[in-house]
């Protein structure tokens, strides 16, 4: 008979991917000591604040992603409803009775115990999809009875999100929903739809609410330093840091714009550190390993042994991919400035301890074998 736990054997789970999930998480520990030390100093009048914090949530997430390679994926099936209404009562919570920090509600806890539903909220969606298209995998070339349920429920939770407000988080579980229904079997007509839909919210936007946040938020990243001490301030500096850093950078520790010039630099701008002190090289090197993170997330979603078991790992993988694209874009001045951090190196509690405990998952996943009768088709 199964049992939910699985046996303390790791030796077949794929190794490369869990060396390389310690690598990103070892490199970000480094970073975050080495982007916070100033800002360390003057607000805690330490330089090892960040770290000892950063260094507490990964041995956390440590624990997470133990028992995410110890207990069998399938139970997740089980309790998919389950986690999405306790978070999407947690972010109804939040709008009621969470911390406010920083013009943003997005935190609910007790003294320094602080728990982030919207980032929960990413993997609760992935649970939810996995599961809904995996009772039934045609449902994903159905619109009334698997596209819009499942458009219907991300919707929900997006607009409790951006009602915070956060509106990168929102952006990125739309973004897994969609890409995971299109791995799932949806059509690409949809697909093109929903940009057209979003395209026109741009364009209505850009022309008729030229006085509103949402339109300074969109166009201030085109150049960022003509509002340099206002809505461009972070982003010029960002820009500063990864021009200085040229191809080899200043050096391990050596950044300028992290002497309380860049806002917070250990959290989402922490790659125009990297870029400031190991230069293009360094930048180019970590998204070589993030690419070897993506191509085994792919290879244990494509050998996972049912429907489900491909969806969850996908919809980790994408949740990885949308984070990364996004936070490059966003440090780059490719797109507009949102908050959004850079799986597995910025600092965050909540976000470390749900990548390791995402990436334990996907260790589960690759040590399954298929049930008979189960084998994914």
């Amino acid at each position: 008979m199964r049992t939910s736990v699985a046996s303390l054997n790791f030796r077949s789970v794929d190794f490369l991917f869990l060396l390389i999930t310690l690598v990103l998480t070892a490199f970000g520990l480094v970073m975050v000591f080495s982007a916070s030390y100033y800002s360390s100093i003057s607000s805690n009048s330490t330089p090892f604040a960040y770290l000892i914090r950063d260094g507490m949530w990964i041995m956390l997430g440590m624990i997470l992603m133990l028992a995410g390679i110890c207990i069998d994926y399938r139970v997740y099936k089980k309790i998919a409803l389950v986690v999405l209404a306790v978070i999407v009562l947690s972010l109804v919570l939040v709008l009621v009775i969470g911390e406010t920090r920083n013009g943003a509600r997005r935190w609910l806890g007790v003294g320094s115990l602080t728990f982030m539903p919207g980032e929960w909220a990413k993997l609760a969606i992935i649970l939810f999809i996995a599961w809904f298209m995996g009772e039934r995998p045609g449902r994903a070339k159905s619109l009334l009875l698997g596209i819009l349920p499942v458009l219907a429920v991300t919707g929900l939770v997006a607009f409790l999100i951006i009602k915070q407000p956060n509106l990168s988080t929102a952006i990125t579980i739309c973004g897994i929903a969609v890409a995971m229904l299109l791995v799932a079997g949806m059509r690409w007509i949809y697909v093109v739809l929903a940009g057209a839909l979003g395209a026109g919210g741009m364009m209505f936007i850009f022309f008729f609410m030229r006085d509103t946040f949402w339109y300074t938020r969109m166009t201030n990243f085109v150049n960022p330093f003509n509002d340099m001490y206002g809505e461009g301030y972070q982003v010029a500096q960002s820009l500063l840091a990864l021009g200085s850093g040229g191809l080899t950078g200043a050096g391990l520790g050596k950044s300028v714009q992290k002497s309380l010039y860049l806002p917070e630099p250990q959290n989402d701008f922490i790659l125009a550190i990297i870029g400031e002190e190991l230069g293009y090289i360094g930048i180019l090197l970590l998204i070589c390993v993030y690419c070897l993170f993506i191509w085994r997330g792919v290879h244990i979603a494509i050998n996972a042994p049912d429907q489900f078991g491909m969806l969850l790992a996908s919809g980790v993988v994408i949740m990885v991919s949308i984070q990364v694209i996004l936070n490059i874009a966003v440090v780059t001045a490719s797109m507009p400035a949102t908050g959004i951090n850079l799986p597995f190196v910025s600092y965050g509690g909540n976000a470390i301890m749900m990548f390791l405990f995402a990436a334990g998952v996907l260790l589960n996943i690759s040590r399954q074998k298929p049930e008979p009768g189960g084998e994914l088709l």
